[in-house]
């Protein structure tokens, strides 16, 4: 991923999608009926994590945003399309 960043083209993409995936994942929970302190006990980390994962700002490696699917009722699809 940092080696990504480098590429001015895929920066801003990348910071182009931020705000998509926060909502996608705040969706996925509302969704659920869960507030993030409920995806954080099914996480079992704390709602500031859960916050932070939902902000966008940072976002989740895979295996993190596995644990939040799963804690929302979810899975993950990763998908590689042709341009």
């Amino acid at each position: 991923k940092k080696e990504w960043l480098k590429s001015p083209s895929f920066r801003a993409e990348y910071e182009w999608l931020k705000p998509e995936f926060a909502l996608a994942l705040i969706k996925a929970r509302t969704r659920a009926g869960m507030t993030q302190a409920d995806v954080a006990r099914k996480m079992r980390t704390t709602q500031s994590v859960v916050a932070r994962i939902e902000s966008g700002s940072n976002p989740p490696n895979l295996k993190t945003l596995e644990r939040y699917a799963s804690a929302v009722g979810r899975r993950i699809e990763v998908k590689l399309v042709a341009a």
